[in-house]
């Protein structure tokens, strides 16, 4: 998901560091090599000022296909692909501009300053060698918290967008019955977690730069003190001693940085997670729906307990049950929507997690409880008799899913619509929730939920 083809520009940046080293050490020892020093510089500028370019191309890539990833993601909840869409995504960009360079040249500069310095003073190399592990270990230590408050920070801004969302969904329905202050006050309090969980996460990120910058530059004083006190003792040469002290910091400068970028990376980290994972992956072809048996093994999800049912090819059956019972959990399972936190959902006899999301889909034919269209400016009625007439017409389908599918209709239009049902279903594997009892007239077996 991540576009990591900036990162091949930071290549020449471990050679240019050590070539600077080299030439300021022997300018300032008395040497010549100014103007190459110069254009060593410039280099340095240069390569890192096209990395920059193409990392924030690259994070705009990244940015445009989290955002099909998300809102293409069946089943997650509105607040949160709002929230996702618009923070969440931008806040990735601190990971690709940031994060993921200064991890490369975590890895690529000390190992390029140790091997050089190993040549030049071996005491100085085995000691930043030694003490480079430090800052890794200490910020390992701090990011654990990190993560933990940042998920957290995360969790309240998501509850507070998806609130907010549906409180401006619903804002006409509120007033008329008198509960707009009501959720005011519940959005006060959500505003009130988030700013609690942040100010958290941010104390962290203050702790964990302190300690970070503390670790570093007591590393680089063990460094530069003793090749100090040799190079007054005699014991090492000027242009040594000099190129000790200018490759040390660099040597734990893009550690120092990658552990700030971590903290400002935290939230991006958090959305990456969030990908759905069924779209990086492909599954195998769904087997034939026309001779599949569907079964329910031991499914445990949400409000369904332990639940079974076979469903036999081209058995209609109806979902009955109080509300909240599970029915429309059921369609979301065998739409994907949803995964079982026990048990299976197989489809002949093959575990619907190993079938490719995308082609599932396309052999169903799905008619929501509130079906959305855009433009959406039609009744509930004409936007479900729309719905009904697209999934009906679904020909491929060889599975057909109807929640509540006549429940903003009259019973003229029920009528009409029970009749087109039985027809296109005919010799189909159908699933319709239901609670009409007209509906259950048109079915093979009735299943109480």
């Amino acid at each position: 998901m991540v576009d990591r083809r900036p990162l091949l520009a930071l290549i020449p940046i471990p050679f240019l560091v050590l070539a600077q080293a080299e030439l300021l050490a022997s300018v300032l020892s008395g040497g010549t090599g100014l103007l190459l020093l110069c254009l060593v510089i410039g280099a340095r500028v240069l390569v890192w000022w096209v990395h920059r370019e193409w990392a924030h191309r690259a994070a705009e890539r990244t940015r445009a296909r989290l955002r099909e990833a998300f809102l293409r993601s069946p089943g997650t909840k509105a607040g949160e692909v709002a929230t996702l869409v618009t923070r969440g995504v931008h806040d990735v960009t601190p990971y690709v501009v940031g994060y993921l360079p200064q991890q490369v040249l975590a890895v690529a500069v000390p190992i390029a300053v140790v091997i050089r310095l190993a040549f030049a003073d071996l005491t100085a190399a085995l000691t930043i060698l030694v003490t480079l592990p430090l800052i890794p270990v200490f910020g390992a230590l701090v990011g654990a918290h990190t993560r933990e408050r940042t998920a957290r920070q995360w969790d309240a801004l998501a509850t507070l967008g998806g609130h907010f969302l549906d409180v401006v969904k619903g804002i006409g329905t509120l007033r008329a019955f008198g509960r707009a202050e009501a959720q005011s006050t519940t959005v006060r309090t959500l505003a009130a977690r988030h700013l609690t969980e942040t100010m958290s996460a941010l104390r962290v990120a203050f702790l964990s730069a302190f300690v970070l910058e503390l670790v570093a530059t007591m590393s680089v004083a063990l460094v530069a003190v003793p090749v100090g006190l040799r190079l007054l003792g005699g014991g090492v040469a000027l242009h040594t001693a000099l190129l000790v002290l200018f490759l040390a910091p660099e040597a734990f400068l893009p550690l120092r940085a990658a552990g700030a970028q971590y903290h400002e990376s935290a939230q991006g980290r958090e959305v990456l997670a969030k990908v759905p994972a069924h779209r990086e992956t492909a599954g195998q072809a769904p087997p034939d729906l026309a001779q599949a048996e569907i079964v329910f093994d031991g499914v445990s999800v949400r409000s369904l307990e332990n639940f079974s049912l076979r469903i036999r090819p081209g058995e209609r059956i109806a979902l009955v049950g109080p509300s909240g019972a599970g029915k429309s959990t059921v369609l979301g399972l065998l739409l994907g929507f949803v995964q079982p936190d026990q048990g299976r959902v197989l489809v002949g006899g093959v575990d619907l997690r190993e079938i490719d999301h995308g082609q599932w889909l396309a052999a169903l034919s799905w008619v929501p409880q509130r079906p959305t269209l855009v433009p959406a400016n039609l009744s509930s009625g004409e936007r479900q008799r729309v719905a009904l007439a697209t999934a009906l017409d679904r020909r491929q389908a060889g599975l057909f899913l109807l929640d509540e599918p006549t429940a903003h209709l009259d019973a003229e239009t029920e009528s009409l619509v029970l009749q087109a049902t039985r027809e296109f279903t005919r010799g189909r594997t159908a699933v319709i929730v239901a609670h009409r009892p007209a509906l259950l007239g048109e079915v093979d077996r009735v299943v109480k939920v």
